[in-house]
């Protein structure tokens, strides 16, 4: 059964929420994308629906310091931020950075395939730790996406995974934050985390 999804913009139907019982999940993650404010990003993890907050500036800075490194190192890569990614086990996320060749996602799509990714990374926030490190962690390997990077903040420490297999990662290396954290084949370089 259809259901009609407020436009943008417009006041969320309270008084009609009954109209929307019985949605399905990939139908409430749509209403709930719809109506969010501006900036906030709403994604869909194994089944269940987050609603996250604009980034801080703390946040920003490590993303913005990532993607210059990736473009010093290598400029036929492009640097991708809020773009949406499709994941094999039905989840759509927007992860923080994401690492392809350019031209990967030159389309007028919102939701993307993975094939391209080479490295997708998430910067931990209180909101967002637990499914950075556990849920997304699944989702990326699923999707056969090389290496994943979790910049954890409150521990103080990069972990970057690769050699994906089924749902996990095979192999794991974690470097203080203010070190040099090598990234594996594809990509080959590091990243001088002293500015994170």
């Amino acid at each position: 059964m259809a259901m009609a999804l407020p436009v943008p913009g417009d006041e969320f139907p309270g008084d009609a929420v009954g109209d929307y019982e019985g949605a399905s999940v990939e139908q409430t993650f749509e209403l709930f994308s719809a109506v969010a404010p501006k900036g906030w990003r709403v994604e869909l993890t194994e089944g269940e629906i987050k609603v996250v907050p604009p980034a801080n500036g703390d946040h920003e800075e490590i993303v913005s310091e990532m993607s210059g490194q990736v473009r010093d190192q290598d400029k036929s890569m492009g640097r991708y931020t809020n773009i949406g990614l499709r994941l094999p086990d039905g989840s759509k996320v927007i992860p923080d950075l994401v690492i392809a060749p350019k031209g990967s996602y030159s389309d007028r799509e919102d939701w993307h395939a993975t094939s391209a990714i080479l490295l997708v990374t998430q910067i931990t926030s209180a909101s967002t730790a637990g499914r950075d490190r556990v849920q997304k962690l699944r989702g990326y390997a699923r999707a056969d996406i090389p290496v994943y990077l979790v910049v954890d903040r409150d521990a103080g420490e990069i972990t970057v995974h690769s050699g994906p297999q089924y749902d996990h990662y095979t192999r794991r290396s974690v470097h203080r934050l203010g070190a040099v954290a090598p990234l594996p084949d594809p990509l080959g370089f590091a990243f001088d985390t002293a500015e994170f």
